[in-house]
């Protein structure tokens, strides 16, 4: 299978599974909020998480529909990170994925409260994936909070925040990046491997593959804050002028070099699997976009 059809055929399945989620509560008397939920949640958009959930799984050699419940759970994290994202209170924005916010639809209170939900609702979600080893579980729920959480993606929010205030180094940067956007590509990768049954160096090699693939994937998406436009992208763009990136720290030839290195360091941890040749070509698309 190329990997334009295997991208498809797990893109389809994670749509019709969130979509089946939550399609059971629409009689629900707060059907506002799950309204408001699903405006951002089936937006469509790229999803790499689940793609990269799916592919460890098979790699690790279950059927990869059995990461759907830890894919669907990191794609819903991922979506209330957006939603927060573009608050007033935050980056303000205007548009995502070529359509208005969430708050600029439901207003802020519904928002807030609509990234809530589905933040609480992705561990409902995760606890329902059937293991090859059920003593895994309680691992697999450690690893989503940690990457979403204080030591994770909402972490690395804070140090974005933080890092405005002043001139940030490089080792400023990875950290804010490994957080802010390594952290849910870790967890896709990982619980992918798990519900996969992964040996230890299966597991690890994932680690690596997320963290090499998750910085070249933020370099390049730094790139294309300066070079692409609002059409292209689908949202604003020139929005972290004044934020401390790699384009700002290095210039775009230096952040060329970097999303080689990184790539690099990507694709050397999938040594220890056979059939990567999806991965690998996925993973030189990504870094390689221009949109």
């Amino acid at each position: 299978m190329n990997k334009e059809s295997r991208t498809q055929e797990y893109r389809a399945y994670i749509e019709k599974y969130l979509t089946d989620w939550y399609e059971r509560f629409h009689n629900e008397p707060q059907k506002n909020l799950f309204e408001a939920m699903e405006y951002s949640l089936l937006a469509g958009g790229k999803r790499l998480r689940p793609v990269f959930a799916f592919e460890f799984c098979r790699l690790c050699g279950r059927d990869w529909r059995d990461a759907a419940p830890f894919a669907a759970a990191v794609e819903m994290i991922h979506t209330y990170s957006l939603i927060h994202d573009d608050l007033p209170s935050m980056d303000n924005d205007d548009f995502r994925r070529g359509r208005p916010t969430n708050h600029k639809v439901y207003g802020e209170a519904m928002a807030i409260l609509a990234g809530d939900a589905l933040l609480t609702d992705a561990f409902a979600v995760a606890s329902t994936a059937k293991l090859p080893n059920p003593g895994d579980m309680a691992d697999a729920i450690g690893i989503l909070a940690e990457c979403a959480g204080s030591l994770g993606m909402v972490g690395g929010q804070v140090l974005d925040i933080l890092a405005e205030q002043r001139e940030c180094t490089e080792e400023d940067v990875l950290a804010i990046q490994d957080r802010k956007t390594g952290a849910l590509i870790r967890a896709a990768c990982a619980l992918g491997a798990v519900a996969g049954g992964a040996t230890q160096e299966q597991f690890d090699a994932a680690c690596q593959f997320a963290a090499g693939l998750g910085l070249a994937f933020q370099i390049r998406d730094d790139m294309l804050d300066v070079i692409g436009t609002a059409e292209e992208m689908g949202k604003g763009v020139g929005t972290d002028a004044a934020k401390n990136t790699f384009v700002r720290l290095y210039g775009l030839e230096k952040c060329e070099e970097l999303v080689r290195k990184y790539t690099d360091y990507a694709l050397e941890a999938l040594n220890c699997f056979e059939d990567t040749e999806f991965l690998k070509e996925l993973a030189l698309s990504l870094t390689s976009r221009t949109v």
